[in-house]
């Protein structure tokens, strides 16, 4: 058996690629690139999967030119990413147009219309989650009714590391999650008839569902001859970013939580039971017979990056430097630049800056945005516990943990010790270990704990906990003070 497997990871602002020794368990080469984001009007979030299947195929080139790999040595491949990315295909599979992002914001109506249309407690009890901008259903009809030469070509819709399988040789398929998140399939895979017929969608609009692990095809020649890896390399489904990045740090029994700091802001809980809340997700653990419980803020990452060009790219490492020094909490900042999912779940939602006066300076706004979105981290926080779901051991994971200052104020916010993956790649890892048991390198799900190193804990700062308690209170309120004028805003843009 081939000892070294590839996980591709599929993310709002770029492409990770991972190449692991199996025995070893340690990461032989890694490789990203980066692609774009379309906001072209309000609310809108898009990318170009032309881009996607290019980056896997040059990121895939990397990894093996750097590691000194053979690419028959090679076990299997597997995807992850964004969920649930809209990708509308035709009949062979190829794209009509720029995907959706989850974090697009533009079917408002049509979520009015389904929620009028649906009973909310069956569509919960079914799917796991409410209606909200996460739904498929609106975006497909949003689609139909707004560009109908696009959804005639269409023939089903397909997430984003799905369709990347794909287009490696896969055949159509979207994974577990994709079909629960999306609110087209149940909470075993199987179509959820009502929102098909709510949303007037044909049966094949979800193509069939497979579990993580599973074999969805072979690499075809055409992306044998792409990426450098043989023909007929087995392809394995992997499954949704945050479920697999949670996966990878070791967020697999009751107790365990993850906060991902990736482009948008994931939180994980591990859970022996599906746990059913309106203002949640929930997905399946990709251990079978375990859950994930999680929530999912609109912007992370993504608003930092957004504040940074704002300012002219000042580096991060340097705005980090300049915000430690200024005083917690001096300004406020509403983080609903792309509305928010959970557990607000108002894409109207708009973004704010309060407090500002001609003494504050970028590193004071920068400050801001930390804080708001680790309040963002906190308010689920609230919810988890307020509905029963054990949080114990907390790890932090993806690009933002790297920083200093922002681990410390998430601490600092959520009063606890908060454990850094090190040298985590994030979902990448998930999908390579997945690969290694679609294939039987791996006999055991439990095996990913192997790849798994913790540093040290980032403790909580006395001095500061208390401040922001009453930050996070005010927060809260001013949160919903604005939240009529956001409405009012989103009305007149539209």
């Amino acid at each position: 058996m081939s000892q070294f497997t590839i996980g591709v990871d599929i993310g709002t602002t770029g492409t990770k690629t991972v190449l692991v020794d199996v025995a070893a368990a340690r990461i032989v080469a890694q490789a990203s690139a980066e692609s774009r984001l379309f906001a072209d009007a309000p609310g809108h979030a898009e990318a170009d999967p032309a881009q996607w299947i290019d980056n896997a195929h040059s990121t895939i080139r990397a990894v093996l030119a750097e590691s000194g790999v053979a690419p028959g040595q090679v076990g299997a491949l597997s995807t992850t990413g964004m969920v649930p990315a809209v990708v509308p295909v035709d009949a062979h599979g190829v794209p009509v147009r720029r995907a959706l992002l989850q974090n697009d914001a533009r079917a408002t109506a049509q979520i009015e219309r389904l929620r009028e249309a649906l009973d909310a407690a069956d569509v919960l009890a079914a799917t796991g989650s409410a209606i909200t901008q996460q739904s498929v259903a609106p975006t497909a009809m949003w689609l139909r009714e707004n560009d109908p030469d696009t959804w005639h070509r269409t023939a089903r819709l397909v997430g984003s590391y799905d369709w990347v399988l794909m287009a490696l040789g896969a055949g159509p398929h979207v994974e577990l999650n994709w079909a629960i998140e999306s609110g087209l399939g149940t909470l075993d895979g199987q179509q959820y008839e009502p929102m098909f017929a709510a949303a007037d969608l044909g049966a094949d609009t979800m193509p069939e569902v497979l579990a993580p692990g599973a074999q969805a095809g072979t690499l075809s020649a055409a992306a044998a001859a792409a990426t450098g890896l043989p023909e007929g390399l087995p392809l394995i489904v992997g499954g949704a970013d945050h479920v697999l990045s949670a996966y990878a740090a070791g967020v697999n029994a009751a107790g365990d939580w993850l906060v991902k700091l990736g482009g948008a802001g994931d939180v994980l809980a591990a859970s022996d039971t599906p746990v059913i809340d309106g203002r949640l997700y929930l997905d399946a653990h990709p251990v079978p017979g375990r859950w994930l419980p999680n929530g999912c803020m609109a912007t992370s990452g993504s608003l930092i990056r957004w504040f940074q060009t704002l300012i002219g790219g000042v580096d991060l490492l340097q705005l980090d430097d300049e915000a430690a020094g200024r005083d917690a909490a001096e300004i406020l900042c509403l983080p609903y630049f792309l509305g928010e999912k959970s557990p607000l779940h108002d894409p109207d939602l708009r973004g704010a800056f309060v407090g500002l006066d001609l003494a504050h300076t970028r590193a004071d706004m920068y400050r801001s945005v930390l804080e708001a979105i680790a309040f963002g981290f906190r308010h689920h926080t609230d919810v988890f516990t307020s509905i029963g779901v054990p949080l114990q051991r907390a790890m932090v994971t993806n690009g933002g943990s790297k920083s200093v200052l922002w681990k410390q104020i998430l601490a600092d916010v959520l009063d606890t010790p908060l454990w850094p993956v090190v040298g985590h790649p994030g979902a990448s890892l998930g999908a390579a270990v997945i690969a290694a048991i679609g294939v039987g390198a791996l006999d055991d799900w439990d095996g990913a704990a192997r790849f798994l190193t913790l540093g040290d804990a980032v403790e909580p700062d006395p001095r500061h906990v208390d401040r922001y308690a009453e930050a996070y209170s005010l927060w809260r309120t001013l949160g919903g003070v604005l939240t009529p004028v956001s409405h009012q805003l989103a009305r007149k843009a539209k």
